[in-house]
């Protein structure tokens, strides 16, 4: 997507600040396209594991709530989720389902105060919300195996994740398409689509 989008204009504090209206404009018609999108099988698998207590939990960089709906229970959401958006004014928060019927009227305004209402997504130049990396880190670090799944690992910091494992003693598998920064010191890297290698996956372990 930001091969086709500045994410300078769309996608940064800045941007929201300087023009919040022309921000919801490019996020409105991807946030109702996320709210009728359905789990892929990948999703599924990984929740799937979790109820056979073969996986701890998910950490995600995406914001799209899939994990979720899968049914994965422990979600760390480490550039935030669309399940929120906040008044950056007087702190109100608006649930999903409140956002979208405000959107009918353009960008969503705070009910109490009348200021555009920020989604809780982290922008470009945001810091990432401290409860969830941290949550990441220590799940990292603690961990027998890090699986990582269609990742290219080239955001940081969730990128150093598979190094934490690395130094606290544990190893990592690697599931994904293209080459990542960590194929050469993975246990294991499979190439291929998750979904169908995820299925294969559960199917030999169960």
């Amino acid at each position: 997507m930001w091969a086709q989008f500045d994410p300078l204009e769309y996608a940064t504090l800045g941007a929201f600040q300087r023009d919040p209206e022309k921000v919801w404009r490019f996020y409105a018609p991807r946030f109702s396209m996320l709210t009728d999108a359905e789990p892929n099988r990948a999703h599924l698998m990984l929740a799937e594991l979790e109820r056979y207590g073969l996986l701890r939990a998910v950490i995600t960089q995406n914001i799209d709530l899939l994990h979720e709906r899968a049914g994965s229970r422990e979600v760390v959401e480490v550039h935030g989720s669309i399940r929120t958006s906040t008044c950056l004014s007087c702190g109100a928060r608006y649930p999903l389902d409140e956002v979208l019927g405000l959107l009918d009227a353009g960008a969503p305004r705070c009910t109490a105060c009348g200021e555009v209402l920020k989604p809780d997504v982290v922008f470009f130049d945001e810091l990432l919300p401290d409860e969830a990396i941290d949550r990441a880190y220590e799940l990292a670090g603690k961990a027998r195996l890090l699986l990582v799944v269609g990742t290219s690992l080239e955001v940081w910091p969730v990128a150093e994740l598979p190094l934490v494992t690395l130094r606290g003693g544990g190893k990592v598998a690697v599931v994904n398409d293209g080459p990542t920064s960590v194929d050469n010191r993975a246990e294991l890297k499979l190439a291929g689509k998750a979904g169908e290698i995820l299925e294969a996956t559960l199917a030999a372990l169960t």
